[in-house]
């Protein structure tokens, strides 16, 4: 059975989400698969962090998991809460590493953002749930 609201176009808020949270899964995915699978580039970029290398697939497995959270419509905030503590975690690491500022350490934070706009564009109820908007 069909009702009104399933017939209804998607908005261009929802369309703009949906693409934005595209290129973010496309992204994360092109960072996770690497580290999953042990190539060299990404096991020696884990080490440079100073992480051990055999900790790469574990990094890897744990982007995955926030990463399909975050795609899921139902656990989608639970996967961008996920996502955000991983970039934390890169902010942080890039930090200690005296990384340059706006370069690398900030842009775990750039991409932070993009996930909780992507989320907001698809699902623009979150804003009345933390008080931004009203019903």
């Amino acid at each position: 059975m069909t009702t009104e609201t399933d017939r209804t176009p998607r908005s261009r808020a929802w369309i703009t989400g949906a693409v934005i949270t595209a290129v973010l899964g496309l992204f994360f995915a092109i960072d996770a698969i690497p580290k999953i699978v042990g190539m060299s580039f990404a096991r020696e970029g884990t080490e440079a962090l100073g992480f051990s290398p055999d900790k790469t697939a574990v990094i890897g497995w744990v982007l995955l998991a926030c990463l399909i959270a975050f795609l899921i419509p139902r656990t989608a905030v639970l996967g961008a809460v996920g996502l955000t503590a991983y970039l934390g975690g890169a902010v942080t690491i890039n930090l200690h590493g005296d990384k340059p500022l706006a370069g690398f350490v900030l842009s775990g934070v750039y991409v932070g953002v993009l996930v909780w706009i992507a989320l907001v564009l698809r699902r623009p109820e979150l804003l009345r749930v933390l008080g931004i908007r009203r019903s």
